[in-house]
C-alpha cells in the first residue's frame, strides 16, 4: 500500500510539473500586445493585468515562474511589447531584462519649460541629446520659424511614448506639433472682439489663466476678468506672472516689496500681457482664453475653502468685501 501511494504521489506530482510546464514554456496564441507597468507596480499586478488581456494561460503559472527566474524583482516602468505567440516564460525574460521597449514621459498643465526639460533631462531610456543645449538652441532646432525666441508656453503638456533609446527630442517635437494644433483649434474658435491680436498673445492669456485657476467652473470667468480689464485698459495685476519674472528669487511668497519691484512680467507696475506665456497651458485654458465668459466681472479672489474655486466681483468695494470675508475671515 505505501509504495502505491508512493507511485500515485510521484505520479502526481510529475503530472503537476508537466502541466506547469506546459502553461510556462507553451507559446500563446495572441497577437502583438502591449503591457504597462507603473511605478510601484508589483508581480501580482502585472500577472493580473496579463491575465485581463488573455496573454498567458494562468497568472498563477505566471506568477510562480516570476519568483522561480527572479523577474519580480526586476520590473522596471515602462511599456513592454509582447511578441505574438510568446510563451509566459518568454514574457518574464522580456520583463526580468527589464528595458521598457517604449519609455513614458508626463508633462503636467501649468509647469514651466524649465520644469518640462528637467523632467525630460532626468527619464531614463532614452537619449539626451539635447541636454547641454540652451532653450534657444532647442526650439531653433525643432520651429526656426516659432512665434518667439524663447519656448515657454509652446509646448502642450500631455503624456507622450517614445521608443527606448531614441532621441529626447521626438518628445519636444510632438509636444511642439500638439500645442500649435490646439492653439490653432483655439483661435479659430475665438468669440469676437477679444483683446488679442496674434494667437501667440492668446497663448499668453491661456498662460496664466492656467496659473490662477485649475477649477473648471472658474476658467472662463477668471478669463473674462483679464479681457474686461484690458478692454478698459486696467493692468491685470496678476500674481503668478510677478512670480515668475522673480526666477529663483521666489521663495514661496511675494512681498509688497516685489510687487513695486518692476520686470517685463510685473502686471501690477505694467500695462497689457507679460512678453510671453508663464507656463505650459493645456486644453481647458486655450479653450477659455478663447471663449471668456460674458460676465463683466473685474475683480477675484480664492474663497480659502478646499474647493479651489475664487469669489468673482464687479467692483472694487465687492471685492474688499470679499478679501474681507475669505482672506482675513471678518464677516
Amino acid at each position: 500500500m505505501l509504495k502505491k501511494a508512493v507511485y500515485f504521489f510521484t505520479a502526481l506530482a510529475t503530472a503537476a510539473l508537466a502541466a506547469f510546464a506546459l502553461l510556462l514554456f507553451l507559446p500563446k496564441d495572441t497577437q502583438s500586445q502591449r503591457i504597462k507597468i507603473e511605478r510601484g507596480s508589483g508581480i501580482a499586478g502585472v500577472s493580473r493585468s496579463l491575465a485581463a488581456q488573455d496573454a498567458v494561460y494562468s497568472r498563477y503559472v505566471f506568477l510562480l515562474g516570476a519568483y522561480l527566474n527572479g523577474a519580480h524583482k526586476h520590473l522596471t516602468p515602462g511599456n513592454y511589447r509582447l511578441q505574438p505567440r510568446a510563451s509566459s516564460w518568454q514574457i518574464l525574460q522580456h520583463l526580468k531584462n527589464g528595458k521598457p521597449d517604449t519609455v513614458t514621459v508626463r508633462i503636467i498643465e501649468g509647469m514651466t519649460f524649465a520644469h518640462m526639460r528637467r523632467i525630460i533631462n532626468r527619464t531614463a531610456d532614452i537619449r539626451h541629446d539635447t541636454a547641454g543645449w540652451s532653450d534657444q538652441k532647442l526650439l531653433a532646432e525643432i520651429a526656426p520659424d516659432a512665434a518667439s525666441k524663447l519656448p515657454e508656453g509652446l509646448f502642450f503638456p500631455d503624456t507622450y511614448e517614445i521608443d527606448s533609446d531614441s532621441s529626447d527630442l521626438q518628445i519636444y517635437r510632438s509636444a511642439y506639433a500638439k500645442m500649435q494644433s490646439e492653439l490653432d483649434r483655439a483661435w479659430n474658435r475665438r468669440a469676437e472682439k477679444l483683446p488679442y491680436e496674434t494667437p501667440y498673445e492668446l497663448l499668453t492669456m491661456a498662460s496664466i489663466i492656467e496659473k490662477e485657476t485649475a477649477h473648471p467652473e472658474d476658467r472662463a470667468d477668471v478669463s473674462a476678468v483679464f479681457v474686461n480689464r484690458l478692454n478698459i485698459g486696467m493692468r491685470l495685476q496678476t500674481d503668478p506672472t510677478v512670480i515668475y519674472g522673480m526666477g529663483n528669487a521666489y521663495q514661496g511668497r511675494i512681498r509688497r516689496a516685489d510687487l513695486r519691484r518692476d520686470t517685463p512680467y510685473n502686471t501690477y507696475t505694467r500695462h497689457g500681457l507679460p512678453p510671453t506665456p508663464i507656463a505650459l497651458p493645456g486644453r481647458a485654458a486655450l479653450e477659455a482664453a478663447a471663449q471668456p465668459s460674458q460676465a463683466r466681472y473685474l475683480y477675484f479672489v480664492s474663497r480659502m475653502d478646499n474647493t479651489g474655486k475664487s469669489q468673482f466681483s464687479h467692483t472694487l468695494a465687492e471685492h474688499n468685501a470679499a478679501v474681507r470675508r475669505y482672506i482675513l475671515k471678518k464677516e
